[in-house]
């Protein structure tokens, strides 16, 4: 503490912190341990610090720009898990597409990905012009597979769903019924070719509609051992050359095409492994699913979110699926196609609570690091695992944690450790819209505030700095409208950070608030609440308060070369 900058400048790794720069900063502490405590007076307040180490030399992963997307799915409201109904009339059929809240919820993004699809997207059949059948719901059968009838999309509700999307500026990507045409047998295991003319009626009907579609993909959840039927990964390899057969024919002459996607399940290293290899040149995109925390009566979720341990073994198929796709030689690239964390709908104050963003923000950040292009929460409404409260539609914690991440966060990925406590989860990207980088931190720890400073690797070739050195090259190369005066009228350059905290401290409530504020959507307009910073002088380290989570943003005028 105390020394200069020059002096810094002697060790690659020596972080500065000036005593005035912590005092500054006791207040925001303190008051961020008091939001974020439980309010048990038994609570002993602890402090440690702790540094970031970010690479900047090159990028590790690379984002699509529209990396955050949500799920729509088939649900009717007599899906119910363990005596629970919690999915009202959330369902594709059935959803209030008027409601303000929900228009204006899907905006905010500019645009938000949504992937349509689900369970019953397999039981599915598309209405067509010259079939005047009209369409049967599904009914609740505890005989049939999934436990419902075959359902039926009419045109008119396509319709509507598609001007509803127009309307919203959201990208779809629509899943498609992956059993027609196959005999199911008695172990779930399918014979037979995907019979697709159902399919192509409806991919005709939305082309001749005019409507725009970001992605086809076939199935769901039928790839490897699959959830109530399976198929092969040669055969479904051959059955997504015929979708993208099906695709280039319908959409010849568009300049840009929809992307075909599969398989839409859980990862299975062998299966995937035999599926890229057959269906590589025919397929962009490869999902799967993640519920890796156990199914939604789990009495021990939160245990589960805040044991490090377990969420570092989260990474898995992340890396296993890098790995077949690196040595495949094609151009697919991989997407999280729908993850819900729990399943069977999740579980109501965990997976749509504030606790859940400690796991929705980790798995955002591994992914990313492991160059997922994109990430489908399941679900934008419905279910206990909405980023919409299923009822009133008002967003409940995680989806102003998504909003966040697609506002800051750029598509360059960098390479971040932290050292200080097993408690702080780090994650790192270029910044967007600006230059910099943006930071989000994550802490576990119900009763331990983090003090962190920020060590930039090889920001110069095999050098280290400091984030105070980092201002003081900037400040001296180019000052701009994130510096402001202080009393001694010199230049401070500022960041922006975003504390996030729960009310009253429960980790269990569903209401969120940014810098000590609740945030607060207007119900009657439907507006999403503007998510202000707190300005902070970037020399000042950073603090993360108990069980809360920041995203700092870092400014610099000098370009990163991962950021280039």
């Amino acid at each position: 503490m105390g020394s200069s900058a020059s002096d810094a400048r002697n060790s690659d790794t020596l972080l500065l912190y000036d005593v005035a720069s912590v005092l500054k900063i006791m207040g925001l502490s303190m008051w961020l341990y008091l939001a974020s405590s439980q309010g048990s007076t038994s609570s002993v307040f602890s402090q440690v610090n702790g540094t970031a180490h970010i690479d900047v030399s090159s990028s590790i992963g690379f984002t699509d720009e529209d990396f955050i997307c949500a799920t729509m799915d088939w649900w009717p409201p007599t899906k119910c898990d363990y005596g629970t109904c919690s999915w009202g009339t959330a369902s594709l059929l059935n959803l209030d597409l008027s409601n303000k809240i929900l228009v204006n919820a899907i905006r905010a993004f500019s645009p938000l990905k949504i992937r349509i699809g689900g369970t019953l997207q397999d039981k599915v059949i598309y209405q067509t012009a010259d079939d005047p059948t009209p369409c049967s719901q599904f009914l609740r059968n505890s005989s049939e597979m999934f436990g419902f009838t075959q359902g039926c999309l009419p045109l008119s509700r396509w319709d509507d769903l598609n001007n509803f999307f127009n309307m919203t500026g959201a990208e779809i990507i629509f899943g498609l019924n992956a059993l027609n045409g196959r005999t199911i047998g008695s172990d779930g295991s399918c014979t037979g070719a995907w019979n697709s003319s159902n399919a192509e009626s409806l991919i005709r009907h939305t082309v001749n509609s005019g409507y725009t579609i970001y992605g086809w993909e076939l199935g769901n959840e039928v790839s490897g051992r699959g959830i109530g039927a399976s198929v092969a990964a040669e055969q479904y390899a051959s059955d997504i050359i015929t979708l993208q057969k099906t695709v280039q024919d319908i959409y010849k002459g568009f300049e840009t095409k929809p992307l075909v996607i599969g398989p839409g399940g859980f990862f299975d290293a062998n299966w995937f492994t035999k599926f890229v290899k057959g269906a590589a040149n025919s397929l962009q995109v490869v999902t799967h699913h993640i519920y890796n925390l156990g199914p939604g009566v789990d009495d021990h979720l939160i245990e589960k979110i805040l044991d490090p341990s377990y969420l570092d073994g989260g990474a898995q198929p992340f890396r296993d699926l890098q790995k077949i796709l690196n040595s495949s030689g094609s151009s697919t690239v991989a997407w999280v196609g729908e993850a819900g964390g729990a399943y069977n709908s999740g579980r109501n104050r965990v997976t749509n609570a504030f606790v859940f963003s400690f796991w929705y923000l980790d798995q955002l950040g591994m992914s990313s690091s492991y160059d997922s292009k994109t990430y489908c929460r399941q679900s934008l409404i419905g279910g206990n695992y909405g980023l919409l409260d299923t009822n009133t539609y008002v967003p409940n914690p995680d989806y102003y944690s998504a909003l966040l991440w697609h506002r800051l966060m750029g598509r360059n990925v960098l390479s971040t450790r932290f050292e200080g406590t097993k408690k702080i989860r780090a994650y790192a990207h270029c910044s967007k819209n600006s230059i910099g980088i943006t930071l989000v931190l994550i802490n576990l720890d119900k009763a331990t505030t983090v003090e962190i400073g920020v060590s930039i690797e090889n920001f110069i070739s095999n050098k280290t700095l400091t984030v105070e050195q980092i201002v003081e090259q900037t400040r001296n190369t180019n000052p701009t409208s994130r510096y402001k005066h202080n009393g001694e009228n010199e230049m401070m350059m500022m960041r922006d950070e975003y504390h996030l905290t729960a009310k009253d401290g429960d980790l269990h409530s569903q209401t969120m608030l940014l810098n000590g504020e609740i945030i607060k959507v207007n119900t009657s307009s439907g507006i999403i609440p503007p998510l202000v910073p707190r300005r902070v002088i970037s020399s000042e380290p950073m603090t993360v308060a108990p069980f809360s989570i920041l995203f700092a943003q870092i400014p610099s005028s000098i370009q990163l070369p991962a950021c280039k």
